[in-house]
């Protein structure tokens, strides 16, 4: 059976990641989003969900081009006086890599994120991250620590087929080839330790390779090639003007990505390919 979750990440961004997301939900395919707890639009989010009780709701665990949510204490400091993360994520990745004396405060952060969460009321299920944070080794360490203390039951393995999506997106092919590459070194090193904690992952994460150009045409082209299992495909759908969207990701295309994701002739392929729909507790949406 090929069973397919699609999410929408930066859920609490702004106020126009969060209408994208809820119309996505309501009048698309969407299954399931991943909040950010310390964005500018993560009140409305919440409330948002409450209204929408369907639309499952994750942790974007966010330790670049962000802000910080716990205390801002330690030397050197994980964030700036302001409580700002770094913009630049190779710098964020090495620093979190080499700088050890960072690893206390990491961790730290990362479990004042995942606090802060539950402290909406809102179920926590799975757990993914900005610029797919998540699977750096060191936040990945702390993770396996953090997942089953707080009953977290499902992690993004972010890594994709990289011959399939150059054949559906021929584009930005050394970047891809770079990312395909780091992802799945990744995704092999977090593998065991998934297994070993009992935490669920997908057969293949889509969005990697095309972040911010998930267009109804190449969805239309992946809904070809998905596989048998859970596929999770990811999108960053938006309305714009939005000041938020056009500071972090000036090249996205987040009203072609909404649309995508509210497109009949998705929902249309969707049905026709037999491929079900869900979301991470295992709940089937007809579209």
């Amino acid at each position: 059976m090929k069973e397919l979750i699609v999410n929408a990440d930066d859920f609490g961004l702004s106020s126009g990641a969060n209408r994208a997301i809820i119309k996505s939900w309501q009048e698309g395919v969407l299954t399931s989003t991943s909040l950010m707890v310390g964005a500018n639009g993560f009140e409305e989010a919440v409330a948002l969900a409450r209204q929408n009780p369907g639309l499952q709701v994750g942790l974007h665990l966010t330790l670049v081009q962000g802000r910080s949510v716990g205390a801002r204490a330690g030397f050197p400091p994980l964030a700036d006086s302001g409580g700002n993360f770094t913009h630049d994520p190779v710098y964020a990745g090495m620093r979190y890599f080499f700088v050890r004396s960072l690893r206390k405060q990491l961790a730290s952060e990362i479990e004042a994120q995942i606090i802060r969460f539950l402290e909406t009321g809102l179920p926590l299920t799975h757990i993914d991250g900005h610029l797919n944070i998540h699977m750096h080794p060191t936040v990945f360490d702390i993770l396996c620590k953090l997942m089953p203390k707080y009953g977290i039951t499902t992690f993004r393995l972010s890594r994709e087929r990289l011959g399939v999506d150059l054949e559906l997106a021929p584009r930005r092919r050394l970047g891809k080839y770079a990312d395909a590459y780091i992802f799945d070194r990744l995704a092999r090193r977090c593998r065991p330790m998934l297994d070993q904690l009992g935490i669920n992952y997908s057969v293949e994460v889509k969005g990697l390779l095309n972040s911010g150009q998930m267009t109804e045409d190449y969805f239309l082209k992946a809904l070809d090639i998905v596989q048998d299992g859970i596929t999770e495909i990811y999108f960053h759908p938006g309305c714009c003007p939005d000041q938020e969207l056009s500071k972090w990701m000036p090249d996205y295309r987040h009203e072609d990505e909404l649309a995508a994701l509210t497109s009949h002739r998705v929902m249309d392929k969707i049905r026709s390919s037999g491929i079900v729909l869900r979301n991470y507790r295992g709940e089937v949406k007809e579209c």
